[in-house]
């Protein structure tokens, strides 16, 4: 099955992306980390042109003494630039812990190069070149992950991607772990020597911070259509109505994320038994009327964090910058990963409270004093005296796994740019730890989405449990598409890799374009590449990552 690149409004998928530091979209990060299309990226001719305009510019500036920037004194001057750039990027390859994963670094690559292309790092094109060189190849460096405190740029993980470019340290390629050396020779590609401040080029600045927060924010818009898919089985499934989610209280309370999410649920549920009128019917518990003001939180908080993200991808967050129009350096604190904590930080508590709200979903589906009929842990009945009576427990583990996944979502939310810590004889007195609030970011919005599929689950079995007249069009199409995948639970078996393979399907898009159609899809949305700047009855304005 086809995986189509995250986004509720269509874009242009170009099979050449052309970085110029101005017009990367969130879309495009993601197709290039996930290898979707396999887009190849080069260099615009702009960008080449003001980068070689920098590049006077520091040469000029570095003719009457060091680099701007850089420390090493006479360095350059005694013909030492070379090996003080190696040693710059030497001294900072102090990450510990596990390696980013591969579609971080992959997007890590794209973000940095990007940034460089905007023309004010004075750093020529080939160190830019080999950079896309190495996601070309798929010559992957190993990051640690930790080690960044999110000013001074991420110093410590983007060392590991300018050794690579110097041929050292060590690297994935073809699914081994190599040395970079090695990698580049099998590609027949040379190290490279930098110039005066070519390594501070490459290792100052928020790329790794982007990479992680970029691909939490897409896969949290994937998320919330889980949410709302969850949402709508469950009114199904426990015999609720649709009414609960009718335009009007909505109206007058008009957050364009919760108009758009009621709206959602509304339209799954399009000639759904669960349509008719509500009646005398007592109301369903907050985990479910309540959706669309929890998921609309979360697509609300992805417009504003989209925007941000989007402008961090696409500018200079290096120091100094030169003007490539005259000999000026401008030192300032672009470096800084404010932004890039602030949004990750409201993107993982909103991710964690998505999280919590399946979850107490998941709960009354599977306990029968709220399930209104199903059996306990959705269990299949059988009848007395069946040789399988009694032995089998339905999704009791699952239900367990899901509040530990909650809890520890949930306890990722703690700021973690509350924290900042005063370094480099306090030079760095005030640091953002944006890489740290950025992985958070990710860690939450997947534990979430593993929620999300042990619930996808949980109510498949519940519509097999009560039949499928209790399904409208858009959920049955929905269930179907989940049995393709995960059979039904008639006897214990372990779930994991079925989890796994759900919440992957979730995090790609798989699932919302398997689902919707032209008949069932929804009004529009708000997402990471959408703006929230208009009321619910007007159209939405034009994307922030739209080209053009």
């Amino acid at each position: 099955m086809t995986i189509t690149p995250v986004s509720d409004h269509p874009e242009p998928v170009d099979d050449v992306i052309l970085i110029d530091g101005h017009l990367l979209r969130l879309t495009d990060v993601w197709r290039v980390a996930t290898r979707e299309d396999a887009p190849a990226v080069r260099l615009a001719a702009d960008a080449r042109d003001r980068m070689r305009g920098s590049v006077r510019t520091r040469r000029d500036l570095t003719a009457g003494g060091p680099a701007p920037g850089e420390p090493g004194g006479g360095a350059d001057r005694q013909g030492r630039a070379a090996a003080l750039q190696r040693n710059v990027v030497r001294f900072l390859r102090v990450g510990t812990g596990s390696p980013a994963p591969d579609d971080v670094v992959r997007a890590t690559l794209l973000i940095r190069a990007n940034s460089a292309a905007r023309g004010n790092s004075g750093i020529r094109e080939e160190p830019v070149e080999r950079l896309l060189d190495l996601l070309a190849h798929d010559i992957l460096p190993l990051i640690p992950e930790r080690g960044s405190v999110g000013a001074g740029g991420d110093l410590a993980p983007l060392a590991y991607v300018a050794a690579a470019v110097l041929g050292e340290g060590e690297v994935r390629h073809r699914g081994h772990e190599m040395p970079a050396a090695r990698a580049l020779a099998a590609c027949e590609l040379d190290p490279l020597e930098l110039e005066a401040r070519e390594g501070p080029a490459l290792v100052n600045g928020t790329a790794f911070m982007a990479a992680y927060a970029v691909l939490a924010a897409v896969e949290a818009a994937e998320l919330a259509f889980a949410a709302e898919l969850c949402t709508a089985l469950t009114t199904e499934v426990r015999l609720g109505c649709a009414a609960q989610f009718h335009p009007f209280p909505h109206e007058h309370k008009p957050h364009p994320g919760q108009c758009d999410s009621a709206a959602r649920i509304r339209d799954l549920l399009h000639r759904s038994p669960a349509g008719g009128p509500e009646g005398g019917r007592t109301p369903d518990p907050h985990s479910v009327r309540c959706a669309p003001h929890v998921v609309g939180m979360l697509r609300d908080t992805l417009a504003w964090t989209g925007q941000w993200l989007t402008t961090e991808i696409n500018s200079s967050n290096d120091d100094p910058l030169l003007d490539p129009e005259q000999p000026v350096a401008h030192s300032g604190g672009n470096f800084y990963g404010g932004h890039i904590a602030q949004a990750a930080s409201a993107l993982t508590s909103a991710a964690a409270a998505t999280a919590d709200l399946l979850d107490r979903q998941l709960q009354l589906v599977l306990d029968e004093k709220h399930s209104r009929g199903l059996p306990a842990d959705l269990v299949p009945r059988m009848p007395e005296g069946h040789p399988a009576a009694g032995l089998h427990h339905g999704f009791g583990g699952a239900r367990i796994a899901a509040s530990a996944l909650v809890a520890e979502a949930l306890h990722l939310t703690l700021p973690a740019a509350s924290f900042s810590r005063s370094g480099a004889a306090d030079d760095q007195g005030k640091v953002s730890m944006g890489t740290i609030a950025a992985r958070h970011a990710r860690g939450a919005v997947r534990l979430a989405t593993d929620v999300a599929a042990i619930h996808l689950m949980a109510l498949c079995q519940a519509a097999d449990l009560r039949g499928p007249s209790c399904l409208g069009p858009a959920t049955r199409t929905a269930h179907a598409f989940v049995r393709a995948h995960a059979r039904l639970l008639d006897e214990d078996r372990p779930l994991d890799a079925d989890i796994e393979h759900l919440a992957h399907l979730i995090r790609t898009g798989t699932l919302r374009h398997a689902t919707t159609s032209p008949t069932t899809s929804p009004s529009p949305t708000t997402s990471p590449t959408t703006s929230p700047t208009t009321s619910p009855t007007t159209s939405p304005s034009p994307s922030p990552t739209d080209r053009g």
